[in-house]
């Protein structure tokens, strides 16, 4: 079964409006503090997928969560990344 990309735009953009909602934060205080339009913010909450990934970090930062989501993203944080973690030290073979 195809891993469905759109759904999960969308499951990720729900979650930061829930992270929002939850700090008592508007778009509008989220924009200011993330450098972004209100336009680019809630493209980003409904899961549009033509934002710049450097536009969802700077929301994740505003919203005090960047190193939970680049830290998910860590191979090493999994049993499979760390029994191959030699193979993260090598060069591309060419």
């Amino acid at each position: 079964m195809a891993y469905n990309i759109n759904k999960q735009q969308a499951t990720f953009g729900e979650f930061l409006r829930s992270w929002r909602m939850v700090q008592g934060l508007t778009a509008q205080q989220v924009c200011e503090r993330a450098d972004i339009s209100l336009m680019t913010l809630r493209k980003l909450e409904r899961g549009d997928g033509t934002v710049r990934l450097e536009s969802a970090f700077q929301v994740a930062r505003a919203l005090g969560i960047l190193d939970s989501v680049v830290d998910a993203a860590d191979p090493l944080r999994t049993d499979l990344g760390r029994a191959r973690a030699e193979l993260l030290n090598r060069k591309r073979a060419r």
